[in-house]
């Protein structure tokens, strides 16, 4: 049995995240780490001309993408011991306006942080830091092969 695993310190859960940001659909979109730490997490994205839809305003998936992006990797940086990943089982998004220029920003919260589950609430705020949207994503935990959640 070796030593457990260490817990990365504030920053170094920062940077660790702000790289995977660097990669995949959010690289692309080009959203950015703002603030981390356990239950919470801050990102943004200021607005472009790719993340709008045809009719000239913010496409929904840029928002729900963002909002997405900050759940998830809040609930990266919230796993219970033993828990090595996460996937979105479950989202649903309400929008409440739109824009289109300037720097949007999500807020996640931890809702319920179970051994299998968690629960995650964003706001999405618009340029003028009123909420655009309110997202709910629902976070299955993953264990390495042959480790259970009954079992932490």
């Amino acid at each position: 049995m070796g030593a457990p695993p260490s817990v990365p310190s504030p920053s170094e859960l920062y940077t660790q995240l702000a790289r995977r940001l660097e990669n995949g659909l959010a690289g692309h979109l080009g959203l950015e780490l703002v603030a981390v730490r356990p239950g919470y997490l801050c990102a943004q994205v200021t607005i472009q001309p790719h993340h709008l839809a045809a009719n000239g305003y913010l496409h929904a998936g840029t928002v729900v993408t963002l909002a997405d992006t900050a759940c998830g990797f809040g609930c990266f940086a919230s796993l219970p011991p033993g828990a090595n990943n996460f996937t979105t089982v479950e989202l649903k998004s309400n929008f409440l306006r739109t824009a289109t220029a300037g720097v949007i920003r999500a807020e996640a919260s931890l809702v319920h942080g179970g051994k299998r589950t968690q629960v995650w609430d964003a706001t999405v705020f618009d340029p003028a830091d009123r909420p655009m949207a309110l997202v709910r994503c629902t976070q299955m935990l993953l264990y390495p092969s042959g480790g259970t959640a009954s079992a932490r």
